[in-house]
């Protein structure tokens, strides 16, 4: 489990760490066809939703500085795994929860599902 841990941390925040690509067709091989995830807002969005304001947030080319830790990784099946962790953006603080799984392809990894709440007083 220690060597998932590591390769789902370097990848987490999901869509933070620039370095897995920026465009569209980087997006799609991280995230899976049916990928979903529900935002702080609570509004749930489809994966041409995010990808499409991740396009718009990566030509913006403004700073997004952030910290992550307390990650935790637990299995769920054969492949699949749930990595925890919270982000702190500034002042804002959320806890987040990505479903990964293990692929054949690319990176090795995409996402199944993510959610972000944000932690309030």
């Amino acid at each position: 489990m220690d060597d998932v841990l590591g390769e789902l941390v370097a990848r987490e925040p999901l869509f933070h760490r620039t370095e897995f690509g920026t465009t569209r067709a980087d997006l799609e091989a991280m995230t899976a066809p049916d990928y979903w995830e529900v935002g702080a807002s609570g509004r749930v969005h489809d994966r041409a939703f995010v990808v499409d304001v991740l396009l718009q947030r990566y030509a913006a080319d403004e700073p997004d500085p952030w910290s992550a830790e307390g990650f935790a990784c637990r299995p769920l099946g054969p492949g699949t795994y749930l990595l925890t962790y919270t982000l702190t953006q500034g002042t804002r603080v959320t806890r987040r929860a990505t479903v990964w799984e293990r692929t054949d392809a690319g990176s090795g990894w995409r996402a199944l599902y993510h959610q972000g709440t944000v932690v309030t007083d």
